[in-house]
């Protein structure tokens, strides 16, 4: 699950732009014997039949992270941006970035204040954090917006942050978008426990790998089958929340409102009779793809848990114990049978 994460978080894929790392997905999956299906936008399905028909798990993690897009150029040559994600533009102030352009070349760059320098701008420490301020330095000999237009960058390119990944011996994991690739390495850990253990599961159990969960629509659609969906995405940590960057989040309610009773008991049952760490908490400013699938109207019973991912949205940090206790109480809710 290390090398997994560590994969995953090296490989570009703000929303919207996921074909790359989806190709990536494609391959570990088909090293582990399954087979990856897609929808139509991109998202990605893998089927391990149960041994009762009745009930069908689906579990999602989003690959999308944060990003930005290229807004416009500017006539000195650098970039007006455009967010893709909720963030603070403080949390990405000075952070190195790539360009990527439609015809996949790939540019560096910075992203700082339009008044970056306080030997030079007076205001430059009170000058306002936003959209309108903030650009793009790019690491080239540009000078003017036609310099740029010829490196063939133009609006609507993919801008990614670098994720400055830094994996601990003491089982500490730094890097920007943990949420939700931290997730996706638990599931991942569980495809490798399904076939290596030879567990069949008791219902048939969906993966499903979504690329638009950081816009709101990561699962509005999911195969029509699914009865009971598993939301896997990091659980917050701060004020007034329980969890720990060491457990398994479990989430009983969110912005989308209270999570599945049964599922969610039953999450805590297993967590407590496995001694799997664990928190139960609340997100007021938090929604999730079981969100997404349930205001898309689907009938389902939905539940979310996921490793704690301290200061998300920003520089994030999740410890290996987080993503081993979210795979482990997995593993465990799809070989027991639905409350």
């Amino acid at each position: 699950m290390t090398e997994m994460l560590e994969l995953l978080l090296r490989t570009p894929s703000p929303t919207g732009y996921t074909h790359h790392i989806m190709q990536k997905v494609r391959h570990e999956v088909s090293k582990l014997g399954f087979e990856l299906t897609y929808t139509h936008k991109g998202c990605g399905i893998v089927t391990i039949p149960g041994s009762r028909s009745e009930r069908v798990i689906g579990i999602s993690a989003h690959l999308d992270t944060l990003g930005a897009m290229v807004r416009s150029i500017k006539d000195n040559g650098t970039l007006k941006i455009t967010s893709l994600g909720g963030f603070m533009m403080g949390a990405i102030e000075n952070e190195y970035v790539q360009i990527h352009t439609r015809d996949e070349r790939v540019y560096d760059g910075t992203i700082l204040t339009s008044r970056p320098s306080v030997h030079v701008y007076e205001d430059a420490r009170e000058y306002k954090r936003d959209e309108a301020n903030m650009e793009v330095r790019i690491d080239e000999l540009v000078k003017s917006k036609k310099d740029v237009e010829a490196l063939g960058i133009r609006v609507g390119d993919f801008i990614s942050f670098a994720p400055r990944v830094q994996v601990k011996a003491n089982g500490y994991v730094k890097s920007r978008h943990l949420d939700d690739k931290a997730s996706v390495a638990s599931l991942f850990g569980l495809l490798r426990l399904i076939k290596e253990e030879g567990i069949q599961p008791l219902y048939t159990v969906k993966f499903f790998f979504s690329t638009y969960e950081e816009v709101g629509h990561g699962s509005a659609f999911i195969p029509e089958d699914i009865t009971d969906f598993i939301a896997v995405d990091m659980g917050a940590l701060g004020d007034d929340l329980s969890g720990s960057e060491l457990d398994v989040s479990i989430c009983a309610k969110d912005s989308s409102g209270p999570y599945d009773y049964q599922m969610t008991t039953r999450m805590v049952e297993l967590a407590e009779k496995l001694q799997i760490g664990y928190a139960v908490d609340i997100y007021p400013r938090y929604g999730s793809d079981a969100s997404a699938a349930l205001r898309g109207g689907r009938d389902i019973r939905a539940a979310l848990v996921g490793p704690g991912v301290h200061a998300s949205h920003s520089m994030e940090r999740t410890h290996m114990d987080a993503v081993v206790n979210t795979a482990a109480l997995l593993a465990a809710y799809i070989q027991e049978p639905v409350q």
